[in-house]
């Protein structure tokens, strides 16, 4: 019986922490990228045409 509550728990919370540990990886992954091409960027003459 208390194999059956810790499959049952399991498959609950796996897709929760699989989703949030995916949206982390993304926010990480993103934000890393921003600050690079900000960096590769910072010297560049178009930045002035963005408004």
């Amino acid at each position: 019986m208390i194999g059956a509550v810790i499959l049952v728990v399991v498959l609950l919370v796996f897709p929760v922490v699989v989703g949030l540990g995916t949206a982390m990886i993304a926010a990480v992954l993103g934000e890393s990228l921003h600050r690079d091409a900000r960096v590769r960027n910072e010297t560049s003459e178009l930045l002035e045409l963005n408004t």
